[in-house]
C-alpha cells in the first residue's frame, strides 16, 4: 500500500480546510497507510500543543478529536523548520508524532514507493 502525504499551509484562520485536511490524513491512517502532514506556513502552529482545537462548522467533528484519531493510528507529522523560525515557536514542545524536518526529509521519508498526495 502506497504512503499518503497531506501538505497543509493552513491554520486555524481557515478552519475548514484544516478539517479536510485532517479528515483526509485520518481516512489513510486509519485504513492503514503510512501517512505523514507536511506542515507549512500558518499549519505549523497546529503543532503546538492546544492550538488544534474548535468546530470548523455545524455538524463536523471537532479538530482536536481529529487529531486524537490521527495520533492513535500512527500518524506523522513533519513541521517546516523555516517557518516554526519565522513565527518564533518553540520547537521542543510539540505534540506526539510531531517533528522539526523540511523538503529533504519528507521525500527521504517517501523513498523509492509511490505516494498518494493531498495539498490543502
Amino acid at each position: 500500500m502506497s504512503k499518503a502525504v497531506i501538505s497543509l499551509t493552513t491554520g486555524l484562520e481557515d478552519p475548514e480546510k484544516v478539517l479536510v485536511a485532517f479528515l483526509v490524513a485520518v481516512g489513510a491512517a486509519e485504513n492503514g497507510r503510512e501517512t505523514l502532514m507536511f506542515l507549512t506556513k500558518e499549519a505549523v502552529r497546529l503543532a503546538v500543543p492546544g492550538v488544534a482545537v474548535g468546530i470548523a462548522c455545524d455538524g463536523c467533528p471537532p479538530i482536536e478529536d481529529l487529531v486524537k484519531r490521527y495520533d492513535a493510528a500512527g500518524g506523522r507529522y513533519y513541521v517546516c523548520p523555516i517557518c516554526v523560525n519565522a513565527r518564533k515557536l518553540d520547537a521542543e514542545t510539540l505534540i506526539p508524532g510531531a517533528e522539526i524536518n523540511g523538503t529533504v526529509p519528507m521525500w527521504a521519508w517517501i523513498g523509492d514507493e509511490p505516494a498518494t498526495t493531498f495539498s490543502y
